[in-house]
């Protein structure tokens, strides 16, 4: 089994040479003001659940966008700092971007048309040129912020997801000899039928193929991508080995099902931190006597959290006996509001919230409760801990580790997993209860099945979705990767 040692280990005695970067949009440390106070937090998402515990056990050097606003000034001239900052063991590097760079690249192209285009959610994806524009030159900015700490070293960087398609291209074209470059795409990759109408596809599919090696969560995706490269570009396509060869440069395209750090968070899940965040948020929230069905999600029209709603209306009215015996508590984050179809999103949600509490409620219990506030991690599992039921009902997403991470964190072997389909990470965890978000009455009625299984089975259910966790975990999939980066022939500059 994969561990965080034996990445160590592998590390020492094969990359021990090599510069280990990472590099994505997103940061894994954030600091901001707060009451006058400079103050750190884990940022979120799946890349850092994924990624901080690898490079917490490795070192190296971590490339990110720096949005904090007190992060340049904690930062040397570079843009560097030690991370956790309570106990550093690896680098981040900021790249500061303006207004403009983050209207452009971040809301703009990666949002509006990469995101809708790479899911099925039935939103229509939006093509500005200007948008285009500004995602080049931002990925140039992460290159040279690269480059610049790379300098003549040997180095293996890792690229993260969507935001920096282009990257592979302008890394390679330095012309520096020693650079291996892999790149993980962590959301779905479209059919050609859909990649098609992007207005920028061959720019895309080129900067990607600069890769030596290509990463997905599934096989159906690296299917896609090689389909698209088949009908969009000059190149050789060896379907066995899973390649494209274009001249002399060769990409491997893979499937690396990413996972979580199923032992630290067994672990948190058992301390006294938890165990008193559980006792504080039962006392917040009043929830002493009743089930808990929680659903944890940035608030994102993938998710299927309006239908995660109307799913538990229909529970209510379907099953009325649950009236005043459960109360479902929605978490999540405001994310990207001031585009417009997040902002009618979360104005659905706020309605439907109402809606059904209005429609339910009776006296001081109301079914429904949504935490908008940032939680720590201590609140996080402790959320976990606490839930009869676990929601996942996304629409269509390349893994989903909150389903992982609530499988972890379940060190009682209790809890039922309720976990869409259209999920990357149902493919593993065929022991939750499988549903269609878009069904509203099976839906509700696996939510009924969840809330009355028998202790027993869930507790049968729950050991064997932690076995496939515990074996597949973040430090596996980190492992497989870079033994696969350790097949390539890498030619030295002479």
């Amino acid at each position: 089994m994969w561990t965080r040692e034996s990445i160590q280990q592998l590390i020492r005695d094969r990359l021990s040479d090599y510069l280990l970067v990472i590099v994505s949009n997103r940061q894994p440390y954030i600091h901001s003001f707060r009451k006058g106070q400079v103050v750190f937090q884990r940022g979120a998402g799946g890349v850092i659940t994924a990624l901080d515990p690898v490079m917490r056990a490795c070192s190296g050097l971590w490339v990110a966008y720096g949005n904090g606003d007190a992060d340049p000034l904690v930062t040397d001239r570079k843009g560097r700092v030690g991370v956790p900052p309570n106990n550093p063991s690896y680098t981040l590097k900021r790249v500061f971007l303006n207004k403009e760079d983050i209207d452009g690249y971040y809301y703009g192209y990666s949002n509006q048309a990469i995101w809708p285009l790479s899911h099925m959610a039935f939103q229509r994806p939006e093509f500005y040129k200007e948008h285009w524009d500004t995602y080049v030159e931002v990925n140039k900015k992460f290159a040279q912020a690269v480059l610049e700490e790379v300098e003549n070293k040997k180095a293996f960087i890792f690229i993260q997801d969507y935001h920096l398609a282009l990257l592979p291209k302008f890394l390679k074209e330095s012309e520096k000899e020693n650079l291996i470059v892999a790149h993980f795409w962590h959301i779905p990759w479209p059919s050609h039928e859909t990649f098609r109408i992007c207005p920028q596809k061959q720019e895309i599919l080129d900067g990607l193929l600069y890769n030596d090696l290509l990463g997905f969560h599934i096989r159906h995706f690296c299917d896609n991508f090689l389909e698209a490269v088949d009908r969009e570009m000059e190149s050789r396509i060896d379907r066995e080995r899973y390649a494209v060869i274009r001249g002399e440069q060769e990409t491997l395209v893979r499937a690396f099902p990413i996972s979580v750090d199923f032992e630290e968070l067994n672990r948190i899940s058992q301390t006294q931190e938890v165990e008193m965040a559980q006792k504080e948020l039962t006392e917040e929230y009043n929830l002493n006597k009743y089930k808990i069905i929680i659903g944890l999600d940035r608030i994102d029209y993938t998710k299927g959290i309006p239908e995660r709603l109307l799913a538990i209306d229909r529970l209510l009215e379907k099953y009325p006996r649950f009236k005043e015996k459960i109360i479902f508590i929605q978490m999540g984050e405001i994310s990207r509001i001031h585009l417009s179809r997040y902002k009618m999103l979360n104005d659905q949600i706020n309605s439907l919230v109402e809606e059904i509490n209005w429609k339910h409620s009776t006296g001081k219990w109301r079914p429904v409760i949504m935490v908008r506030r940032h939680l720590d991690f201590s609140e996080l599992i402790a959320f976990y801990k606490l839930a009869s039921v676990c929601v996942v009902s996304s629409l269509h997403d390349g893994m989903n580790l909150v389903a992982k991470e609530f499988v972890s964190s379940r060190s009682d072997e209790d809890g039922v997993l309720v976990l869409s389909q259209f999920t990357g990470a149902s493919r593993e965890l065929d022991s939750a209860l499988l549903i269609n978000p878009y069904d509203r009455d099976d839906f509700a009625d696996q939510l009924a099945k969840a809330l009355t299984m028998a202790k027993k089975e869930r507790e049968k259910r729950m050991r064997k979705l932690r076995e496939v966790v515990a074996r597949n975990n973040i430090y596996r999939w980190a492992g497989k990767i870079i033994s696969e980066l350790l097949k390539l022939e890498f030619e030295e500059g002479e």
